[in-house]
């Protein structure tokens, strides 16, 4: 008598889960929208406030500043609370910090908004950042990732450019009240959906140590943090690099950074096939391309159509950098994700601080070309740290 024993069901994930992933997308896509969002309306609201375009960078460089501490010291302040609770929390707070940024009757006033923003951004994108893992079955992990990073990709594509164009059309402060509405309904569906998330093993900073003793690791976020700050330095003032530089309308600003986003998501696609083959190669190459259109935009970009042409290649250049860093960083990681993303996360919103703070100094000093050449010089470092290490295994 043969005995037939039938195969394990194949694990499946309510489809709950998945509008739950979403919901949390959704809010990092608040989150990063708010947060990126005055590059695109630094023009409108420096005027409005009566303050210099770089001092105007400020409310892209504080709450990079916050966010940085945020990241890795949050998560270890919460212990074990639910993570459902703080995250609902932190998009409360951006709610109220959206309100406060859409009535700012000045500019002290809007820099305290943005330290509220950089609590909340900070916060929920160290603790997101690790939900897939226990949303969903270890086979869906991939596609849970997907989603939830691919909220940032989303507010890059569509979030600042749309936002620019509503804060072109009506005001940039209806555009930060939109977003604050959009915050409200992401914070009803987490309610709705989002199960309860206590935390197994409290975050730790011996394990933030432990990470960044890692040689490769070191390595990972030196990429990161000069990537980072090269493009921040010079896409902080895009608004007026388009329409003082390039001679473009302000009218097109928006459409423009739709463009810039699209060529962003091709970049990204693009760098998810191939950086997998040689990821040191591929970051190599990534530095020497931003580098080149960074140093190009002083010496052609002078025109519409050479402006345009070097913001659609900035864009495809730039698309690529988060895939190719995080391929980096999870390699290099072990089994500790979460304590590096909290690491990187926090290594990635001081370099968008020191970038914006830098390029401020450049704008006001010299001009908009002498940030673009102090972005591509720090692009270049990145490729020189990389050519002199080793691949994490």
């Amino acid at each position: 008598m043969t005995t037939h024993v039938s195969a394990p069901p194949a694990p499946t994930v309510p489809a709950r889960r998945w509008l739950a992933l979403i919901a949390v997308a959704v809010g990092t896509f608040t989150m990063v929208t708010v947060e990126q969002l005055p590059m695109g309306l630094l023009t409108g609201i420096g005027g409005s406030l009566n303050v210099t375009t770089g001092a105007a960078g400020l409310m892209v460089t504080v709450p990079g500043i916050v966010a940085c501490l945020a990241a890795p010291l949050l998560p270890v302040a919460i212990g074990r609370v639910d993570r459902r609770i703080v995250l609902i929390a932190l998009l409360a707070l951006m709610v109220g910090a959206n309100v406060l940024t859409s009535v700012a009757p000045n500019f002290t006033v809007m820099l305290v908004s943005r330290f509220l923003v950089g609590i909340g951004i900070g916060g929920f994108w160290a603790l997101a950042a690790g939900l897939a893992v226990r949303m969903v079955p270890p086979a869906f992990v991939g596609q849970a990732s997907a989603i939830t990073f691919g909220g940032a990709t989303a507010a890059n594509v569509l979030g600042v450019p749309v936002g620019t164009m509503i804060g072109e059309f009506t005001s940039w402060r209806t555009a930060f009240a939109v977003l604050g509405g959009l915050a409200v309904l992401v914070i009803v569906a987490l309610v709705t959906l989002l199960p309860a998330l206590p935390a197994d093993e409290p975050v730790r900073l011996s394990a933030l140590a432990g990470q960044f003793r890692k040689p490769s690791m070191r390595v990972g976020v030196s990429i990161t943090f000069f990537l980072i700050t090269a493009h921040y330095a010079t896409f902080t003032f895009v608004s007026p690099l388009l329409t003082e530089v390039a001679g473009i309308s302000q009218d097109l600003v928006g459409p423009l950074l739709l463009a810039f986003g699209v060529a962003g998501l091709i970049g990204n696609f693009t760098a998810g096939r191939l950086v997998g083959r040689d990821v040191r190669k591929f970051i190599i190459a990534v530095g020497v391309l931003l580098a080149a259109v960074l140093a190009l935009f002083p010496m052609i970009g002078a025109t519409p159509v050479t402006g345009i042409a070097l913001l659609i290649a900035w864009g495809l250049v730039f698309g690529s950098v988060p895939v190719s860093v995080q391929t980096w960083i999870f390699k290099a990681a072990g089994d500790q994700t979460e304590a590096a993303t909290a690491l990187n996360s926090s290594v990635f919103n001081l370099a968008i601080a020191l970038g914006a703070a830098v390029g401020g100094v450049m704008v006001n000093a010299v001009s908009i070309d002498g940030a673009l050449w102090v972005g591509g010089a720090v692009a270049v470092l990145t490729s020189l740290v990389v050519w002199r290490s080793s691949a994490p295994r």
